[in-house]
């Protein structure tokens, strides 16, 4: 219990220093709020285990921290770029903060992939990435035909489909998805709402 209040309070600081990190952008800093709610919300309901959770909170809170580095050196933001400069700065606030080296290495590998949809391997990178894509899916407003395919191609986890089935855009591609499944006499309560 020690450590698991240890780890809280770890991440708390954390949080923090993330706000300070993008002081004066609102934009960013709710970004990740956002990002981290839905992640804690999916992996508690995928009933991830202790130490993944912690990886993964950590990881919705570093997870754009290539932003800023990128913008400085290239002029831009992108994907890619936030890859490839988010790993040393998660790395420098985590290793600060006293997390432990594990940790570390598993953080800043799901920042430097955090943007790449393919051979994800392990459920805080299918989760963080999940999570991240229903917060960009609600701030950009993306057209009904793209969200319907992010949801189709990227989401495997219960959890992130049924939140996913919440937004507006993709209501009808989740509708779709569930109509087998109701004919054959299985249907989840959570479905049944969207009926």
């Amino acid at each position: 219990m020690i450590l698991f209040e240890r780890d809280l309070f770890m991440l708390n600081d954390l949080f923090l220093e993330m706000i300070n990190y993008f002081a004066g952008d609102a934009k960013r800093i709710q970004h990740l709020v956002k990002v981290h709610s839905f992640a804690k919300l999916i992996g508690e309901l995928e009933h991830v285990e202790e130490k993944n959770m912690r990886i993964l909170e950590a990881a919705a809170y570093v997870h754009d921290i290539g932003i800023k580095p990128a913008e400085k050196k290239y002029g831009s933001c992108g994907g890619k770029l936030q890859e490839q400069e988010g790993p040393a700065a998660a790395k420098e606030i985590l290793e600060r903060l006293g997390f432990d080296a594990q940790l570390i290495e598993r953080v800043c590998y799901l920042v430097g992939h955090h943007h790449t949809y393919d051979n994800i391997d392990g459920i805080d990178y299918r989760i963080l990435v999940e999570a991240d894509l229903l917060v960009n899916i609600y701030e950009d407003d993306l057209s009904r035909d793209v969200a319907d395919s992010v949801c189709e191609t990227v989401f495997r986890t219960w959890s992130g489909k049924r939140i996913c089935m919440t937004i507006p855009p993709v209501l009808l591609c989740w509708r779709r998805a569930a109509a087998p499944v109701a004919a054959s006499g299985f249907m989840l309560s959570s479905i049944l709402i969207f009926s």
